[in-house]
């Protein structure tokens, strides 16, 4: 993958790999610090990737250049480089093998914090008591390890948001547990003061944290499966044939345009080519989501990363490096979980002001608990003390006194650590990044998220013709002959044998006709072709003519016995071969490019989906009102220059339709670009696909069927996602600040007010996950 690109026409991109992000306030501090820098026209940042795609002014800025910048920042920044494809993804499968560590040590330190709230539970005679572990010493010990050992990172962290005036949610979480702990060292040392040491609940908040967090990194490296199998798609040696048929095993990174490769059955084939010698049948279910096997032969494409099966074969290397389809498939990939989909924006903008608004509402449940709540509801000190820290008897004037600071303190902590800006920032690209991956493993190619949210809102999808709807490539439909000594395989016999030296696709289509009938050609001499005509050739003593009528009437010769046959098939938008011998016309051959098998039940399936669905081509009007009629489409329009096609989106799109658009060709370029949603066939030209939003890799008319389903599959999750994490900020951080606390006694402890914030990211990340069973089921 190429990871700066400049033109002269477009600004230069790069892609940097980001550490330090921990929630959507530090992807909005992230893209604030790219754009402030000159040069910088457009930064997108992902949460779950940790990457950067930067469109900037080459000669302006440098792209190492904004990775220092992040770095000074506080987010360790590279630029990706362009041999290593999927960074992240291996990166995430070298972090994997130490989170076996981590999760030992939250569950540890969980189960001693689960412990201490233990031996405050119940009156002193029936109390959980492990004299060990019932010290406040032990407890002392164990908070000052945990915040001095696993936690250290996140105090630093948080620690440089406090500095650099940009608080995250480690902020958040340093804070929870500095204060509780700092309580306590205070209640341990003044024992006078009559305050309680609550050790145990910096310890259990930071666990949970760890604990929600290694599990969080667990699920996120499921839901990169998808991408991380196609990497695993790329052999990292290729079998060079060198002089005198030799082969060398050689690097793929050292092979070359032009090579010669030898790829043994069982082998994948390393790089793009095409077969020069041998026959074998290929497995390309990787790439494309196909599971049949393709037959190939000399000729004809091989993609680099698929599975060669039977037969030993001679590859002539096309494309390698980051112009191969393998590399560009990743990239796509990549680039699709860093774009953004536009609901995530009003997430975005909350969470830049979340850590702040969280800051000051703690600070007024602080002030209003100590100075007016507590004298208001002075049994509510009881309460919360009560609620997780056991049976304290009858408290009397003093003792609400001495708890009244405590109290609050507590509840303020809570507040602190209960917030979750993490779960906003992960609602979409987590929704986003399974989604694509599910869309890579079944041939679809999707760009951003932004594609998909716009796949949730089409109704109306417009078809090109030649390539899309149809196979593009001419059949023969019917053989009409007027010589009752020829029949109709006599007459396609003929054809084929005069057409057999001519390179044409009406030669081609009835070549091909000839050969499934199995009919053996006859030996034709002098043959001469006239471009734009037809082919004359001597057959058996006799002139044969093969072609259109104007080529038969610079010969003399009378089509009128025909004019019956051509008032039926002309309408069909079948183009005619006029076949005759000296001067007599004897048949007409039928040729037309036919619809693909899938395309009328892919059209009814739109239709019942209630998606308004057009045709439009540059074919002419004949042919495209029939075929248009043959797969009940209700709104058809030929003879479309590429600029009418344009036209014809806009004034929908002026009328507030959201329009897709399906093509294939050089031609349907300005219009993929013009729709909302551009969807391209693989088997189409670059230009085409370059242009579009989403490549149906499988090349079947299926696909767009899949690719709504999963649009808009992908976008009700995020939509649960972004409702989950509202919600449970909405709901959360009341209950924590006290709100239960006067009428109903209920209160949160920070400890566990830092699980509740722990397993909210963990519900968005699982909640992401269903989207593969969903989809599943559907299949």
């Amino acid at each position: 993958m190429i990871s700066t690109v400049a033109t002269a026409e477009k600004p230069a991109v790069a892609v940097l790999n980001v550490d330090g992000m921990m929630c959507a306030g530090c992807v909005q501090t992230v893209e604030t610090q790219l754009l402030q820098c000159d040069g910088v026209a457009v930064a997108t940042v992902n949460l779950v990737t940790k990457a950067a795609a930067v469109q900037y002014k080459a000669g302006v800025v440098a792209p190492e250049q904004l990775a220092e910048v992040l770095t000074e920042a506080g987010f360790p920044s590279e630029l990706r480089q362009g041999e290593n494809l999927g960074h992240w993804a291996k990166q995430q499968q070298e972090e994997q093998q130490g989170q076996s560590w981590r999760l030992a040590i939250a569950l540890t330190l969980l189960i001693f914090s689960i412990i201490g709230h233990l031996n405050h539970i119940g009156t002193p005679e029936n109390r959980f008591v492990i004299p060990v572990l019932n010290t406040l010493w032990f407890h002392f010990a164990l908070a000052t390890l945990t915040l001095t050992v696993p936690a250290r990172s996140i105090l630093q962290d948080g620690w440089i948001g406090i500095r650099r005036i940009r608080p995250n949610m480690n902020t958040l979480v340093s804070i929870g547990a500095l204060s509780a702990y700092l309580a306590s060292v205070v209640a341990l040392a003044f024992p006078q003061l009559g305050w309680e040491c609550f050790f145990d609940e910096p310890v259990m908040l930071l666990s949970f944290i760890l604990l929600g967090r290694t599990l969080e990194e667990r699920a996120r490296f499921r839901a990169t499966a998808a991408l991380r199998s196609l990497i695993a798609l790329q052999p990292n040696n290729a079998r060079l044939i060198a002089g005198a048929g030799q082969t060398v095993d050689v690097p793929i990174s050292q092979i070359q345009v032009g090579d010669l490769l030898q790829v043994l059955p069982g082998d994948k084939i390393p790089v793009d080519g095409q077969i020069e010698t041998g026959q074998t049948s290929v497995d390309e279910s990787m790439v494309t989501g196909e599971s049949l096997l393709v037959t190939k032969q000399p000729g004809d494409q091989v993609i680099g990363g698929t599975l060669n099966q039977s037969g030993l074969i001679t590859v002539q290397v096309q494309r390698t490096g980051a112009e191969s389809t393998l590399a560009q498939m990743i990239q796509l990939v990549e680039s699709a979980q860093t774009r953004k989909a536009p609901i995530q924006g009003l997430a975005d903008i909350l969470s830049g002001y979340f850590t702040y608004g969280i800051l000051t509402l703690a600070l007024f449940t602080f002030l209003f608990w100590y100075g007016a709540g507590l004298t208001i509801w002075p049994e509510a000190a009881q309460a919360a003390l009560h609620s997780h820290h056991g049976h304290m008897g009858h408290m009397g004037h003093q003792m609400v006194d001495t708890s009244r600071f405590l109290v609050s303190l507590k509840l303020a902590i809570a507040v602190v650590v209960i917030a979750c800006p993490c779960a906003l920032g992960l609602a979409t690209p987590m929704a986003i990044l399974v989604g694509s991956g599910i869309g890579a493993q079944r041939g679809l190619l999707v760009r951003g998220g932004d594609v998909l949210e716009q796949l949730h809102q089409l109704d109306t999808i417009i078809f090109d013709k030649t390539g899309t709807l149809t196979t593009g490539t001419p059949w023969v439909t019917d053989c009409i002959s007027y010589d009752p000594t020829l029949n109709e395989n006599d007459l396609l016999q003929l054809a084929a044998s005069v057409e057999q030296g001519t390179r044409h696709p009406l030669a081609a289509a009835i070549l091909t006709a000839a050969a499934q009938r199995q009919l053996p050609l006859h030996d034709v001499i002098d043959s001469v072709t006239q471009p734009g005509l037809g082919v004359m050739a001597t057959w058996q003593d006799n002139t044969v003519y093969l072609g259109n009528e104007t080529w038969l009437a610079k010969a003399n010769i009378f089509t009128d016995i025909a004019q019956p046959d051509i008032t039926t098939l002309a309408p069909q938008g079948k183009t005619l071969v006029y076949v005759a011998v000296e001067e007599h016309l004897v048949g007409v051959i039928a040729v037309a490019d036919r619809p693909r098998s899938e395309a009328k039940t892919v059209i009814q399936q739109l239709q019942n989906k209630n998606l308004t669905v057009q045709l439009l081509s540059g074919d002419r009007p004949d042919a495209v009102n029939h075929i248009a009629l043959e797969l009940a489409i209700p709104a058809a329009k030929g003879q479309m220059t590429p600029a009418d096609k344009v036209q014809a989106i806009e004034k929908l799109q002026q009328a507030g339709h959201h329009v897709g658009f399906v093509g294939d060709g050089i031609n349907d370029a300005p219009a993929l670009a013009q729709a909302d949603v551009a969807i391209a066939m693989h088997s189409g030209t670059e230009i085409a696909m370059e242009t579009a939003d989403i490549v149906l890799m499988r090349d079947q008319l299926t696909d767009v069927l899949a690719a709504l389903d999963l649009g808009r599959s992908t976008f009700n999750k995020i939509r649960q996602n972004l409702a989950w994490a509202f919600g449970y900020n909405l709901v959360c951080i009341p209950l924590a600040a006290g709100a239960l606390l006067p009428k109903f006694g209920i209160a949160l402890s920070p400890g566990f007010a830092g699980g509740f914030m722990a397993f909210s990211s963990i519900g968005v990340v699982l909640n992401s996950l269903l989207l593969r069973w969903q989809l599943r089921e559907r299949t």
